[in-house]
């Protein structure tokens, strides 16, 4: 009996380190090795950033009283008919505090018209860009000729600037993830964009973070370490925006915030608002990392930044490429981000983003016709 007794002190104790020692495996940065295998899957994807045109942000896009599934699933159609595979969707941590179930039957919805289309949805979970003060309950409607006057941060000044309140977020980040870790219409989770990006609107100074690169550098630590607890089966990733592009593929001279985000992204991710040669630049740079990459934000027409010119540049690296802006609504982001600055009293010439109007006539049909010849032949 006593060798029994002390048997099971040696094993039990063996058993539960090897649970322990599983449970921390379980958070590592996949291997390159399995980067690739997702990215052999899949294959080549394009596609955009979507938010249906009835909705200015992505609070209106998910809250109960604005989900316009009849929207979605005309405009997802549309893509799908552009040859397109996937989409970027932000979310937003307010719509899980408000209503976290109803919150996740709306995502869900979501996701079963875009598998109807055949479409995988890389989602964004936290934001750095436009309002810091967001608010439920009815959006704003539009500023006239202005771009993305409605759009707002994730979580916002008022959680992001108090690095007590970060805590606040865990649930939303590893209950919406979790409620989707194996999911395959899910592609990939964006888990922050543009950390550090700092509102320049005379109106929104007064009001953003002030420091705001150390918040966003501590609360995108504890994001990380939150989706690798949950383990999802989809790659994890943070895509670089700001500084010398030249030096993205030298980890040592990047800053601790975004060389933190390059070394613990599964897939590699960037934006690029540039003409070809800068975009180019960019690729190469991050082909350092030996890692599948993604370019989660581009177009910008009168950047250079054109289908006509980046897309194929994508396609010939297999990088999968997805724009900013589909049908012109309520974000009216066919205006340039200097309308913030400076006024504009019609339309412009030049779309900046997006490609359809609400009655599906294009931009350009010459643009719709190269781009379905990119996607499908």
């Amino acid at each position: 009996m006593k060798n029994l007794v002390f048997l099971s002190l040696i094993i039990f104790p063996f058993f539960v380190y090897c649970q322990d020692s599983n449970k921390d495996n379980a958070g590592e940065r996949w291997s390159v090795e399995k980067a690739w295998e997702w990215h052999k899957e899949n294959g080549w994807m394009a596609g955009t950033n979507f938010n249906p045109s009835s909705a200015i942000n992505q609070l209106e896009f998910f809250q109960k009283e604005t989900f316009d599934l009849e929207t979605i699933d005309r405009e997802l159609e549309w893509s799908a008919e552009l040859g397109m595979k996937m989409h970027r969707v932000y979310l937003h941590n307010l719509l899980w505090e408000q209503d976290s179930i109803g919150f996740i039957k709306r995502i869900k919805a979501y996701l079963k018209v875009s598998e109807v289309h055949k479409l995988k949805t890389m989602f964004v979970l936290l934001d750095d860009v436009w309002h810091p003060q967001p608010k439920l309950g009815k959006q704003p409607e539009p500023i006239p000729f202005v771009h993305n006057s409605g759009w707002v941060q994730a979580p916002g000044a008022e959680i992001l600037g108090d690095s007590l309140r970060h805590d606040e977020l865990k649930n939303y980040i590893k209950g919406v993830i979790r409620n989707f870790a194996n999911d395959e219409r899910v592609i990939a989770w964006d888990l922050y964009n543009e950390p550090d990006n700092v509102a320049i609107q005379p109106d929104r100074v007064k009001i953003e973070v002030k420091d705001k690169y150390i918040f966003s550098y501590a609360l995108l630590k504890k994001v990380m370490k939150w989706a690798r607890e949950v383990n999802p089966s989809q790659p994890l990733t943070v895509g670089l925006w700001k500084g010398d592009h030249t030096l993205w593929g030298t980890p040592e001279a990047l800053r601790p915030l975004e060389r933190f985000m390059v070394k613990n992204s599964d897939i590699i991710s960037f934006h690029t608002d540039n003409g070809p040669k800068i975009t180019k630049e960019k690729i190469e740079a991050l082909k350092y990392y030996n890692r599948p990459i993604i370019c989660t934000e581009y177009l910008a027409r009168e950047n250079g930044s054109t289908f006509e010119a980046i897309l194929p540049i994508f396609k010939a690296n297999q990088i999968s490429a997805i724009n900013w802006g589909f049908v012109s609504g309520k974000t009216n982001t066919i205006f340039p981000w200097i309308s913030w600055i400076k006024k504009y009293d019609s339309m412009p010439k030049i779309w900046h983003h997006d490609i359809y109007r609400k009655d599906k006539s294009p931009f350009s049909k010459k643009e719709v016709a190269f781009i379905k010849d990119q996607l499908i032949n």
